[in-house]
């Protein structure tokens, strides 16, 4: 397939600019892939298409507020600067706007108790610096860095940002986009979900700015994703395999959680305890070899994420779930509403 296969329009109106009013408050499409039906429900009757013996395996890092605000230090020009990994000790690769003003060698300074130094040029277009300080840097950054909100929301973040645009799940800071189909599960779900015997499972991969990249080639099998940071511990891998061995279901929250299991899948076609870096990109046609089940958001066309959800659901099913959701006034990407498929 290639990717103009996977485009679409949205409208503005669908594309939603702030979460639910509560968590858990969104509607939930569910896909049947043996049946090819589609039901429309809340958010609430997941258990519904839960069973006891099923493992719900999510992705538990945490976001950080990764976009900071400085200026040059001899022209006092305003520059952002978005953090996407730090290569080691106060060492990151970043990104900056306007990149034409930020040479190497620039100094900025990021309020009053954050400097920084550019040091080198990235092949991606981004910068390589060194942040001096006094303190806990995470400490600084969380009061005076901004929560990095996808481009398609056309807002400045807000302190609802803060609560809303991070998992329960969150544990592991690193990410600096959600995973967003855990967005929507409140304490309640969490503990009715845990009352019916189902397990739940965190493995972790950070996500980066990647996710929001274009894919720029027709042709799917050159396109190359960015790496990611992932963990899976020992004991996550053994919940997951006696799940297999028993024959219940994995249901992946999350496309993240997809490119994790099917990462790490063992000879005998099971998990193991495992971290490093993954650019993992699964498109049409893919085999599944763990994931059984999927629970989503609704994603932009042409991304890798809706082909990702195309390889599990079918093309063709996939394309008519997402005409149905658009006719029918379904709210999309990051704090839209949820599709369940198994």
């Amino acid at each position: 397939m290639k990717l103009s296969d996977f485009n679409y329009r949205v409208p503005k109106k669908l594309i939603a600019q702030y979460p639910s009013k509560k968590r858990g408050g969104s509607r939930l499409m569910v896909l049947n892939r043996k049946n090819k039906t589609i039901e429309n429900k809340q958010f609430k009757d997941l258990l519904d298409y839960l069973d006891e013996k099923d493992c719900l395996v999510v992705n538990e890092t945490k976001i950080f507020p990764a976009r900071l605000m400085a200026i040059k230090d001899k022209t006092h020009a305003k520059v952002e600067i978005f953090l996407l990994r730090e290569l080691e000790k106060d060492l990151w690769e970043v990104l900056v706007k306007p990149a034409r003003k930020v040479r190497v060698g620039n100094k900025l300074m990021v309020g009053d108790k954050l400097k920084c130094e550019v040091l080198d040029n990235t092949v991606s277009g981004g910068r390589v610096i060194r942040f001096v300080y006094d303190g806990d840097f995470f400490k600084i950054i969380e009061k005076i860095g901004k929560i990095p909100l996808p481009p398609y929301i056309k807002r400045e973040p807000e302190e609802i940002d803060r609560e809303r645009y991070q998992s329960l799940f969150a544990q592991k800071r690193g990410a600096v986009a959600a995973p967003t189909a855990s967005l929507h599960f409140d304490k309640k779900m969490i503990k009715k979900i845990k009352s019916k015997g189902i397990r739940i499972v965190p493995v972790v991969l950070h996500i980066g700015l990647g996710t929001f990249r274009p894919i720029e080639v027709e042709d799917l099998s050159r396109h190359k994703m960015d790496s990611e940071y992932y963990e899976v511990s020992e004991e996550s891998a053994r919940q997951i395999n006696e799940t297999i061995d028993r024959k219940g279901r994995i249901v992946a929250v999350g496309t993240t959680v997809v490119r994790v299991l099917e990462s790490i899948l063992t000879i005998d076609k099971h998990i193991k305890k495992d971290s490093g870096w993954t650019d993992k990109f699964i498109y049409p046609p893919y085999k599944f070899k763990v994931v059984d089940a999927l629970l989503t958001n609704f994603h932009m066309p042409r991304s890798s994420l809706i082909i990702l959800v195309s390889a599990f659901a079918g093309h063709k099913f996939t394309f008519k779930a997402y005409r149905k959701a658009i006719r029918e006034g379904y709210k999309f990407f990051s704090y839209g509403d949820a599709m369940l498929i198994i």
